[in-house]
């Protein structure tokens, strides 16, 4: 599969790269632009600070600049976080959208929202306190009625930011059962005949 992945508030931290390098071993394509222009954060609190400081409309330029040359390929569009509820918002907006990954995040839904067919699964912590119970369920029926097909896995005791070996959130036993879960997904998306694209294997 092609993979936009997009990082989370703490900025293109070494956590990004691996998880690209993990997706690669499996066989995908992955790019992972840098939102923040290198910009990386020790805290959440300085990451969505500078998040703000940059702005929601801005963030999202360049989130569809980075995945414009691409989103002909048909692109899984994954996110860390932050990341996660950008790639929700490129995914519903792009109609050749194969997927998407959410991983520790998710984002509000524009009330025509249409993401008719497109699978969809979510990782989260549970609790979260940046995911909420009720803010979930509500997302979950949001979800089904602008048409997406979703899974959602929780991880009870996770932290947050709970794939991130660098963090206080990370849990080692969550992250492996999430790339497992995350890279059976990535494999039904396959379409059985497609070669894939041999181009660029590197990604960016």
């Amino acid at each position: 599969m092609n993979i936009m992945l997009f990082h989370s508030a703490y900025g293109p931290r070494p956590a990004v790269r691996a998880a690209a390098d993990r997706l690669r071993a499996a066989g995908h394509q992955v790019w992972t632009p840098d939102l923040f222009e290198g910009r990386t954060f020790d805290s959440a609190e300085e990451g969505m600070a500078h998040n703000t400081e940059i702005g929601k409309d801005e963030l999202l330029r360049r989130a569809v600049l980075a995945a414009a040359p691409y989103s002909d390929r048909g692109l899984v569009y994954a996110g860390l976080s932050l990341g996660a509820s950008i790639a929700q918002t490129l995914a519903l907006g792009d109609d050749k959208a194969r997927g998407l990954l959410l991983l520790h995040g998710t984002s509000d839904l524009a009330p025509n929202a249409s993401a008719d067919g497109l699978p969809v699964q979510l990782h989260v912590a549970e609790p979260d306190p940046f995911e909420t119970d009720d803010w979930l369920s509500a997302w979950y029926l949001q979800m089904g009625r602008a048409g997406a097909d979703v899974e959602v896995y929780r991880y009870p005791g996770a932290g947050h930011l709970y794939t991130d070996p660098g963090l206080p959130d990370y849990d080692e036993e969550a992250a492996e059962a999430t790339w497992r879960v995350a890279l059976g997904f990535l494999d039904s998306l396959a379409d059985p005949g497609d070669p894939g694209d041999p181009e660029d294997q590197t990604g960016s």
